[in-house]
């Protein structure tokens, strides 16, 4: 059964690193998402199996764990499992205490380790 991913804040060659990784080893569908008010509005609206949310969203560098703050605290959005993306394992910590799952880093797709950390949600 294909899974749905949201894609949260990421530029182009993240995007495209990303999605590569995702479809390489998981039958995902992958939205986007460059803003808070289009993400809201997207998980308002869907239902995701991950949500992939960028620590700096790149459109304007706002905030990815106040994002993932501001969604927990939202009666309105579907239930989701969030992730950061981060390679900064303080940042990591962070988003778990805002409530999201232990995520992974751009330099962490060719570890194996981080394809076991997603097969709960996508496999």
């Amino acid at each position: 059964m294909t899974k749905r991913v949201l894609s949260v804040g990421q530029c182009v060659p993240d995007t495209n690193s990303l999605v590569h990784f995702l479809t390489s080893h998981f039958d995902v569908d992958i939205d986007q998402s460059d803003v808070e008010v289009d993400t809201l509005e997207k998980l308002k609206q869907n239902s995701y199996d991950l949500v992939l949310i960028n620590r700096k969203l790149d459109a304007d560098y706002s905030d990815g764990i106040e994002l993932i703050q501001k969604i927990k605290n939202s009666s309105a959005i579907k239930t989701s499992h969030f992730m950061l993306v981060s390679n900064l394992p303080e940042y990591q910590e962070e988003a778990v205490e805002a409530g999201a799952e232990y995520g992974f880093g751009k330099n962490e797709y060719q570890n194996p380790e981080t394809v076991s950390r997603l097969n709960p949600y996508l496999g």
